[in-house]
């Protein structure tokens, strides 16, 4: 159980990771992805990464730099422009529908303006999902200047997309609908310098 505990990744650069067990049962039309970050960093780096043998960037929650997060969905992406961070967690939830095709960016509990990306694409099953790492193949191929370093928090994958109120429950740590992966019962194996440490404060 990782309540109120955080992955830090120590080194900068990186080669640390933390690969997430979850076998989604079917191919995802839907999904929500959520995460707290804390980080100095101003070069790019990634948070979340989903890859299969067809597609590294299946899903991939990138910041390239303090004012822009990019969301890839099956190697395409869109770009959201945010205020640089006051040195402070930063809390993240991206979704997307492919019936649709629209892709929704929150930031601290609210939305940005919605975007288009691969509508009726479907994402596949047999994923390397890691924290930390940007993957140029299955399970590796990483960057190291691609790399996390800092403390990452509250990871969650769903295979829907979350209603506004639950977007604002990720946000406030309030109680979540059932995921496929949750924070409090997340199945992680940790890989190089990242360790798991109580959170500092609220």
């Amino acid at each position: 159980d990782l309540y109120r505990k955080v992955f830090v990744f120590r080194n900068d650069p990186s080669d640390a990771y933390v690969l997430l067990r979850v076998k989604p049962e079917q191919p995802l039309q839907n999904f929500t992805v959520c995460l707290r970050s804390y980080t100095d960093l101003t070069r790019p780096h990634s948070l979340f990464s989903y890859a299969t043998k067809a597609q590294d960037n299946e899903i991939l929650l990138f910041k390239p730099k303090p004012s822009e997060y990019q969301l890839y969905v099956g190697g395409k992406f869109v770009a959201f422009r945010v205020p640089e961070g006051r040195g402070d967690w930063e809390h993240v939830c991206a979704s997307w529908e492919s019936a649709t095709g629209i892709a929704e960016f929150w930031l601290n509990g609210k939305p940005w303006p919605r975007k288009g990306l691969q509508r009726g694409y479907t994402v596949g099953v047999e994923a390397a999902i890691l924290l930390g790492q940007e993957q140029d193949a299955f399970g590796g191929g990483f960057d190291v200047y691609n790399s996390f370093t800092g403390e990452l928090a509250d990871v969650y994958l769903w295979d829907v997309g979350l209603s506004p109120d639950k977007m604002r429950a990720a946000y406030q740590s309030l109680r979540l609908p059932p995921a496929l992966l949750a924070w409090k019962s997340l199945s992680f194996e940790l890989k190089g310098d990242v360790v798991v440490k109580p959170r500092l404060r609220e």
